[in-house]
């Protein structure tokens, strides 16, 4: 869902300039004592704070290109006075740009854009295209953990990791049927899940790894 832009926005930004990047980004450089989490459209930060507020000794950052919803992340960010988060205004399309090889430990994809037309298939963030990038910024255990709605795309996933090389586990098409006692929901989650929509999940990893 694209959100209404909102005037002032990057100026309402700078108040959180200590853990939130806009504009050119340095490539990241990864805190050797903590492993370092990334997700992949953060959204409003629902997902993202909750997961940051259980695991302190765990380095997160949240990339999502819509300054908006970057807006709200961060405004939740500082009322759990969160100091292992950082938010940055980024295009996926560029993440080879950010991590050097091997940086990240994990990365999560929650509700992805699920780009429906066939056309289109190659922006979907589970692509095999953009597999190729993750494969090279995850360390050789990482992992992927990835959640959706739209079971199209679940099984558009599933075979591109197949394709990838990608070992998948804990797949399930009704996360809540039997949901595990760590799963995080995101606002969208519950959305759907209130709404009687099935939610898909699993999590992959290169062979290799």
């Amino acid at each position: 869902m694209r959100l209404r832009k909102k005037p002032h926005t990057d100026e309402k930004l700078k108040q959180f300039e200590d853990f939130v990047t806009v504009g050119e980004v340095e490539p990241i450089k990864k805190d050797l004592t903590r492993e370092l989490y990334v997700e992949l459209g953060t959204g409003m930060g629902d997902f993202i704070t909750q997961i940051a507020e259980r695991n302190p000794q765990i380095n997160f950052i949240g990339l999502e290109v819509e300054k908006t919803c970057v807006l709200s992340a961060a405004r939740k960010v500082r009322e759990k006075n969160l100091s292992n988060v950082r938010l940055i205004v980024f295009d996926v399309n560029n993440i080879s740009e950010l991590f050097g090889e091997h940086e990240v430990d994990r990365l999560y994809i929650n509700f992805c854009d699920p780009w429906p037309k066939k056309r289109h298939a190659k922006r979907r963030l589970t692509h095999v295209r953009f597999l190729e990038m993750y494969k090279k910024i995850l360390k050789p255990e990482g992992e992927i953990y990835f959640k959706t709605d739209n079971r199209a795309l679940f099984d558009f996933s599933l075979e591109q990791f197949a394709l990838a090389g990608l070992e998948v586990r804990d797949v399930t098409n009704d996360l809540h049927a039997d949901e595990p006692p760590d799963n995080i929901r995101t606002a969208y989650e519950n959305k759907f899940s209130a709404a009687g929509v099935p939610i898909n999940s699993c999590i992959a990893r290169f062979a290799n790894g």
